[in-house]
């Protein structure tokens, strides 16, 4: 199986760190629906350009009706999940913000086994209570 989704998966990881970083230096003094504005104007910049210099768009024809609205649904739950987390920055601490926001871990391991069929074990279900736990050592 290939690994590779280990490094992207940590990259992922590192660049989110970054948004809580930057962002909660940016919201400071401004509003926050305006400043999650701005913050996907400027990444659907960064990705159309991306996609141009890769050639994505021949892809286009690819996506059927029932792709394309998960997708939207995925940009719309994207779009409330900014909106928030960029008000809660303002509001509270970086870290704080971030770990809660991490709390989709578990809410993604919970609903993939609801609604995706994914497999939840024992395992998973002690890493679920540990990183609750964690998470409630960061908020209390």
């Amino acid at each position: 199986m290939n690994k590779l989704w280990i490094l992207f998966g940590f990259l992922s990881a590192l660049f989110a760190a970054l948004v809580a970083i930057f962002g909660k230096i940016g919201v400071k003094d401004i509003d926050t629906t305006l400043a999650t504005t701005i913050r996907a104007l400027i990444m659907a910049i960064f990705l159309i350009i991306i996609s141009l210099s890769l050639n994505k768009f021949s892809f286009l024809n690819q996506i059927n009706s029932k792709a394309l609205i998960f997708i939207i649904l995925s940009g719309i739950s994207g779009a409330l999940s900014w909106l928030a987390y960029f008000f809660a920055l303002k509001l509270g601490p970086a870290k704080g913000v971030a770990v809660l926001d991490r709390f989709s871990v578990v809410l993604v391991i919970i609903l993939a086994g609801l609604f995706l069929g994914e497999i939840i074990t024992i395992k998973n279900w002690v890493g679920i209570i540990l990183i609750t736990l964690g998470l409630l050592l960061f908020i209390f």
